[in-house]
């Protein structure tokens, strides 16, 4: 049972509905994340317009975020995200044998770039201030520097929204239960 009080789309002001609606059903089933946001409408518009306007940007292929957000998801050990973001794994092509193996790196089926990117979400998730240069001249190999900002940006949030989650003990969406 969540710790707060899920609110409704009623509940938003008229700005904020179409990000509600947007994150419980066009960039994700995450209704009950959505509904925990409401809370505070400002952070629910913001980061809602954030993730939909990057995803719709398309900068970094999908299969890379995915790869870094399942990844720190099971560091962080939030069943929440990783019940929403193993299935879009899969649709991006990975097995899902190579998706338990995470964060695991020496599954074949993981190239160069996937094994970077499960790399660094690790090191940005456990030590961020000790990542060596030699981390960035991989990532540069298969990224641009605005790809790995972005990368980056996108580990750093899944680590606050594992936090979000699970301290507000935010329930599986029905459908993903």
């Amino acid at each position: 049972m969540p710790r707060v009080t899920p609110l409704t789309e009623a509940a938003l002001p008229d700005a904020v509905k179409p990000v509600f609606r947007a994150l419980d059903g066009g960039y994700g089933q995450f209704g009950n994340q959505a509904a925990m946001l409401a809370h505070v409408p400002p952070a629910l518009f913001h980061l809602g317009t954030m993730l939909t306007e990057l995803k719709q940007r398309g900068a970094v292929k999908w299969r890379y975020i995915e790869l870094a957000i399942v990844v720190v998801s099971r560091l962080n050990a939030c069943d929440y995200c990783v019940a929403h973001h193993a299935p879009v794994l899969a649709v991006e092509g990975v097995s899902a044998a190579a998706i338990a193996s995470l964060p695991g790196t020496d599954h074949p089926e993981f190239d160069e770039a996937d094994r970077a990117v499960i790399d660094y979400a690790r090191q940005v998730t456990e030590t961020p201030g000790r990542i060596r240069d030699a981390m960035f001249a991989r990532l540069r190999d298969h990224f641009t520097e605005g790809q790995i900002v972005e990368l980056t940006l996108r580990i750093g949030l899944c680590g606050f929204f594992n936090r979000f989650n699970d301290a507000l003990q935010i329930e599986l969406e029905p459908a993903l239960g």
